[in-house]
């Protein structure tokens, strides 16, 4: 999974985010690639039309050269911020995984596609109130509620 919590003031909160399901297949890419990080944030300004400000963390993969040229060519649109190593807590997206996590950890699945089903209603639901996603960078201290 991959995913962005998408505010704008005066506007709803949005959450933009892809599952992959690694099925074993030969030339299947078990995770997300960089390519799919690129992807995923032009999806975000398609959706959101205008610029973005992207605070991620510090996955090896955000840190490769490709995104980092990415960023580089597209510096009229896309803005940036690192956050500090390890720091789940000013993450506003781990918010949104623990609601996620919370709902499916019992979840005795039968196979991988029964997770995936879960993990993506449970998504969709989290979208619709856009109250679950705005507590979420409020929970990290970052911004005040009100």
């Amino acid at each position: 999974m991959a995913g962005m919590t998408c505010y704008k003031p005066g506007e709803r909160s949005r959450l933009i985010y892809a599952v992959r399901e690694y099925r074993g297949r030969k030339d299947e890419h078990k995770g997300f690639g960089w390519r799919d990080f690129r992807n995923l944030t032009v999806r975000a300004r398609i959706q959101l039309g205008g610029p973005i400000v992207l605070v991620w963390d510090n996955v090896r993969l955000h840190l490769t050269k490709p995104l980092r040229e990415f960023i580089d060519a597209n510096a009229d649109w896309l803005t940036v911020f690192q956050l500090p190593t390890y720091a789940p807590d000013l993450n506003p997206q781990e918010g949104v995984w623990s609601l996620v996590k919370r709902d499916i950890g019992n979840l005795a699945a039968a196979d991988l596609s029964q997770i995936t089903r879960s993990v993506k209603r449970r998504l969709k639901q989290i979208q619709y109130p856009t109250d679950l996603i705005d507590g979420c960078p409020i929970s990290t201290g970052l911004i005040r509620d009100g």
